[in-house]
């Protein structure tokens, strides 16, 4: 015990940069000591950076203090003849590749442990003692060593920042606070901390609840996978059959046609044989008649010739002539111009009846879909640029602001002829076709103005119901009114009272059918909101009344979003 009380002694006497005992001891001002090489090479590692501090306490220094020896500390060292080494405990390793090391090893160093907060050091197990030993120090918080603590340290004045700046929303040191951030709405760092955390704690809360929520989307949208595939296994099955079905119908009546050939091919072929043979048969007596008539045509016997000629004559009428006139039939013909008609048939029933198949698999759509947007700044994820196409503005309509803002004028700029542009309606349609999820805002001036959605196809010409926006089934159209809204699709109108406000902003989402209209003059109001089925892209449109009347696509990216 007596020994073991010695070496504690003795560690007392060590320097804490080497770790053996003091050699030619000095004293720094802030009153720790040092051999005198470990601290002048300490601090040549500092002088770059102008700073000198303690390795113990950090206390900084400046200038770089006058080394002074301490009398009393190098007799003690005189009086222990053997000098003690302290080893490195089995625990402990060397700091390698991706380990903290300890700052306090001034030799090979040590795998840090722990590291300080209030120092700003990492150190080792041996180096971590006079932290717990020392009562100045044992108040300083100790975590698990890091890398990343001289993130801690502010770049202009190298002290710990230990402020946290509501202004500016960042940490600073002490002279920062009364320095660059002077009047600045200040608070420790740790008592921000404590606000933040209790942020943080509601933020998880939220976080959870929406992770709640999504895995049970999670879950629905695995059953309406499992009932898709349901489904679409069943209208297979189903459809299989059906042209199963459809195909044993064609070949039944495809040999029933050609069985019905093949018997009129027989009793057509069986009455031609027939006939054949008889006038092959009438050849044969003819030939026979005819060599008769030779024969009597060389006798002398006169008595004999006219007895015979008589008879003979008579022998060469026919009693059944045969109608030897050749003329073209189309025989079978007929009937293969009327299977080709059945084809044909067929193909246009199953080219028209094919389609509306087509257009029932794409109606296919799933249970849940995206949330509609509620706020401006939401919609604002959906914007898009939009121009207006010169090919379709009415005489009277001029275009500016890179085709962005359209106005009606007294003497039109006298468009060239263009099959796409508008001859009875003072009207403008977009180039762009929107599918999907689109967002669009529109200021607008004067007595009143249309703002509208329409299919590519919609007419040109002609009276209001064929291409008027709003009066057909192929736009939809928002009068806006000094007083009051009216929206129009199909020729119906529908009233919409309240306060008009001169910026509409128009949201589409073609494949769920939703058309909607909004105030966002000043919050994001409804107007109103349309369902339906768009089965083109939908291009978007104004018709400009009057002369005082000019609309204009804004510029989404220039607008300070909320």
């Amino acid at each position: 015990m007596a020994e073991q009380g010695v070496k504690l002694d003795q560690i007392k006497f060590c320097c804490s940069i080497c770790l053996d005992l003091l050699k030619h001891p000095v004293s720094i001002p802030c009153g720790h000591n040092y051999c005198s090489r470990c601290i002048e090479e300490y601090w040549n590692q500092d002088y770059q950076r102008g700073t000198f501090s303690c390795p113990q306490c950090r206390q900084m220094f400046f200038p770089r203090p006058v080394l002074r020896k301490n009398t009393m500390l190098a007799e003690v060292m005189e009086s222990l003849k053997t000098p003690v080494f302290i080893a490195v405990p089995p625990d402990q390793c060397y700091a390698g590749p991706g380990d903290v090391a300890c700052d306090s090893c001034t030799e090979r160093q040590l795998k840090a442990v722990k590291t300080c907060l209030q120092c700003l050091v990492s150190y080792c197990d041996t180096h971590l003692q006079l932290h717990y030993q020392s009562p100045a120090l044992k108040e300083h918080k100790l975590v698990k060593a890091s890398s990343k603590i001289q993130k801690n340290i502010c770049s202009h004045h190298n002290e710990v920042r230990r402020v946290f700046c509501r202004t500016d929303q960042q940490c600073i040191c002490s002279l920062c606070s009364v320095e660059e951030h002077k009047g600045h709405d200040t608070i420790s760092a740790a008592a921000e901390r404590i606000e933040r955390q209790k942020e943080l704690h509601t933020s998880q809360q939220n976080i959870q609840q929406r992770i709640q929520e999504r895995e049970k989307d999670v879950k629905v949208l695995h059953q309406e996978a499992e009932s898709i595939n349901h489904s679409a296994d069943r209208a297979v099955d189903v459809s299989d059959t059906v042209f199963t079905e459809l195909n044993s119908s064609i070949d039944k009546k495809q040999s029933e046609v050609r069985e019905l050939i093949r018997d009129q091919q027989k009793r057509k072929v069986s009455r031609v044989e027939e006939q054949r043979k008889r006038v092959k048969q009438e050849v044969t007596d003819l030939r026979r008649r005819h060599a008769e008539l030779d024969q009597l045509s060389h006798t002398e016997d006169h008595i004999h010739f006219l007895d015979g000629y008589t008879s003979l004559s008579r022998l060469c009428e026919s009693t059944h002539p045969v109608n030897s006139n050749v003329r073209p039939l189309r025989y079978f013909e007929d009937v293969t111009v009327a299977v080709s008609k059945v084809r044909d048939k067929l193909e246009g029933i199953l080219k028209e009846e094919g389609a509306n198949v087509s257009d029932a698999v794409n109606r296919v759509d799933v249970l849940l879909s995206t949330p509609e947007p509620k706020t401006r700044a939401e919609f604002l994820k959906y914007s898009c640029p939009i121009t207006l196409d010169p090919n379709t503005a009415e005489q009277q309509l001029s275009l500016s602001k890179g085709n962005r803002k359209a106005t009606k004028v007294y003497k039109g700029p006298s468009h060239p002829y263009h099959p796409e542009r508008f001859t009875e309606w003072h009207q403008v349609l977009s180039r762009e076709g929107l599918t999907g999820r689109c967002y669009w805002e529109v200021d607008w001036s004067g007595y009143s103005t249309e703002i509208a959605v329409a299919y590519k196809d919609i007419g040109r010409t002609g009276k209001y119901c064929d291409c008027q926006f709003g009066y057909n089934d192929k736009s939809w159209s928002l009068r806006c009114y000094n007083g009051y809204y009216c929206f129009r699709h199909g020729n119906i109108d529908h009233k919409i009272n309240g306060p008009v406000s001169f910026r509409v902003g128009v949201y589409l989402d073609h494949s769920a059918g939703t058309l909607a209209f909004y105030d966002v003059s000043n919050t994001v109001t409804l107007l109103h909101r349309v369902q339906t089925t768009f089965t083109q892209p939908l291009h978007p449109g104004f018709v400009v009344r009057s002369f005082d009347n000019t609309v204009e696509l804004c510029d989404l990216k220039y607008i300070a979003r909320p």
